[in-house]
């Protein structure tokens, strides 16, 4: 029993530091554009398309971040950004629907499915479902 329980404390410890390189860089990275210029322009230029689903612009860094890389990366920019509980589980189901893109249209592709399609499905109920949870909430 003792090395049952050593083995789960050492396997959880080397999930959570593994976890923790990709959460806090990304989160300190959001953290040092809030107070740059670079932030705001992200915001801005994003702002049309984030109105429709109920996020601030800022929420943009997050969801590429979730689009392109993983949840952990989206995971580290939200906890940045100060959002209420709406924005959260809308930002939370947008990446629920489309995370980690380039690696799991890859794998789509290994299995024949049209790598666009897949992003274009994925992306677009994404947006849709921000958009209706915008209204409903």
């Amino acid at each position: 029993m003792t090395a049952v329980i050593k083995r789960g404390v050492v396997k959880g410890l080397t999930v959570t530091l593994e976890l923790a390189k990709i959460v806090v860089p990304v989160y300190i990275l959001v953290t040092f554009l809030k107070y740059t210029p670079v932030l705001g322009y992200i915001a801005k230029t994003a702002q049309p398309l984030m109105k429709l689903v109920g996020l601030p612009g800022e929420a943009s860094v997050a969801i590429v971040l979730g689009y392109f890389t993983n949840l952990y990366a989206a995971i580290g920019a939200i906890a940045s950004l100060n959002l209420s509980s709406k924005e959260t589980t809308i930002i939370a189901t947008m990446l629920l629907i489309a995370h980690s893109l380039p690696m799991e249209t890859a794998v789509s592709k290994k299995v024949g499915v049209s790598g666009l399609a897949m992003v274009t499905i994925r992306v677009a109920l994404s947006v849709a479902a921000g958009a209706v949870l915008n209204l409903v909430m």
